[in-house]
């Protein structure tokens, strides 16, 4: 009868379980992406394998019923050529959020929203990652002082194929950080084949403010953005002063293959003489299935002599252009 009593015990608590799983879901999703590159710096030339922005992450959602939604998500990069982990763990994104009728409420970690509707829209090839990634879009939140952390954001509902997204970064008297949160604003306007977008960030005096298109017509897709910033004293002690800077790509979209190319123009700081370069890559992809691809590029970055742009190294001097020959692979799982 004991016996009988556990098993009883043992099966009402395992149909517990499954009712309390039934409200909720978590997943387990990443990417692994890899290349095998040329790359020349200046007069260095190096061949080796580079890492993609590979990454992995848990997300999930609990229906709290009447409309309502509990959600979270836990992104963690790594080095694919390494298995190195990130420095900080969950350092690409950690929140929480709560979410109904009235749109969604964000708080912890997560990247400007600004960056991902303008530059990474537009970003068909290569998801924007590795040295083919947009190397002249700049985002003073996200590249300065503060980072993409204790963060409270708002996303509204979908009103007639538009989406706002409102954030503030606190800043929390860190060191080395100025005594100004930062803000980030943006939003996308979605038509069918045409989609728009703007974004705008800005800590203190620094700000960004870009517009972006996107248009598909039969095997073509076409995109653009604009960009204007400005940096002050605090984030380069030159004062740059503002800048303009604007994209251009296009794919075509033949079976299982793609052709890319795109082009971008970062102007002069207004006061950094010959501070403008030039970037344009050359793709081609293979989709091998819905979830993995291989693929290669060739990518260039043209710096004028005052501009910096894709040289890492302090002891590069500043005006060297950077290049690279890849092929990769790249799965999602």
């Amino acid at each position: 009868m004991q016996k009988t009593n556990r098993l009883a015990l043992a099966v009402l608590a395992l149909l517990g379980s499954t009712a309390a799983f039934a409200q909720s879901s978590v997943t387990l999703y990443g990417r692994v992406n890899t290349t095998v590159e040329r790359q020349e710096v200046g007069n260095v030339k190096t061949t080796g394998l580079v890492d993609n922005s590979s990454r992995f992450g848990f997300k999930g959602t609990e229906d709290l019923g009447g409309g309502l939604k509990a959600g979270f998500q836990l992104e963690s990069g790594f080095n694919s050529d390494t298995g190195a982990s990130a420095a900080t763990f969950f350092g690409r994104q950690s929140e929480v959020n709560l979410s109904g009728g009235f749109g969604t409420v964000r708080l912890g970690n997560f990247f400007p929203e600004s960056y991902y509707a303008t530059a990474d829209y537009i970003s068909m090839h290569n998801h924007d990652t590795g040295s083919s990634a947009d190397a002249l879009y700049y985002d003073p939140v996200w590249f300065g002082a503060l980072g993409t952390k204790n963060k409270i954001g708002y996303r509204s509902p979908t009103f007639g194929g538009l989406v706002v997204d409102a954030a503030v970064i606190l800043h929390e008297k860190a060191a080395n950080t100025r005594n100004k949160n930062g803000y980030d604003l943006a939003a996308n306007y979605n038509l069918g084949a045409l989609s728009l977008g703007a974004g705008y960030s800005s800590v203190d005096s620094n700000y960004q403010a870009a517009l972006r298109g996107l248009y598909t017509f039969g095997n073509f897709t076409v995109g653009a953005y604009y960009q204007r910033n400005k940096d002050a004293n605090q984030l380069l002690a030159s004062g740059a002063g503002t800048r303009d800077t604007f994209r251009l790509s296009g794919m075509y979209a033949m079976g299982a293959s793609e052709f890319h190319v795109n082009v971008g123009r970062a102007g002069e700081y207004k006061n950094i003489n010959d501070s403008d370069a030039t970037q344009y890559t050359l793709g081609y992809n293979y989709n091998l299935s819905k979830r993995t691809k291989v693929y290669g590029y060739y990518t260039r970055v043209s710096n004028s002599s005052g501009a910096r742009y894709m040289l890492n190294n302090a002891a590069t001097p500043s005006g060297s252009d950077f290049s690279s020959v890849a092929v990769g692979v790249r799965h999602n799982f």
